[in-house]
């Protein structure tokens, strides 16, 4: 169960993340709601994640998966380049988080 919560953490994350850039610096309301939101929903999830899940391990893949997904929805959306070294290196940091879930603590 706790790897669950902690992926969804992760993906709330990105969330936030994005919110965050599309709050223009907490002047508009929705994204800066949004942003409070997901932040808190993430980091309550995280530290449930972690009671379990050893600290290095958690917060690791918790960053890995924010930031793929952050990046991602930043090309997809955003219009942010998506040159095949870029992909590659994402492809590397979502290989590292499955390795560290695959690893033995």
């Amino acid at each position: 169960m706790a790897w669950i919560i902690l992926v969804v953490s992760g993906l709330l994350e990105a969330v936030w993340a994005t919110a965050l850039g599309k709050s223009q610096g907490f002047s508009r309301l929705w994204p800066s709601v949004v942003f409070g939101v997901g932040l808190a929903c993430s980091m309550v999830g995280l530290a449930y994640a972690l009671r379990t899940i050893p600290v290095g391990t958690g917060y690791a893949v918790w960053v890995g998966i924010g930031a793929v997904l952050t990046a991602g929805y930043a090309i997809v959306f955003d219009g942010e380049s998506a040159t095949p070294l870029r992909l590659l290196l994402l492809l590397g940091i979502v290989a590292c988080v499955v390795g560290l879930k695959l690893a033995p603590h």
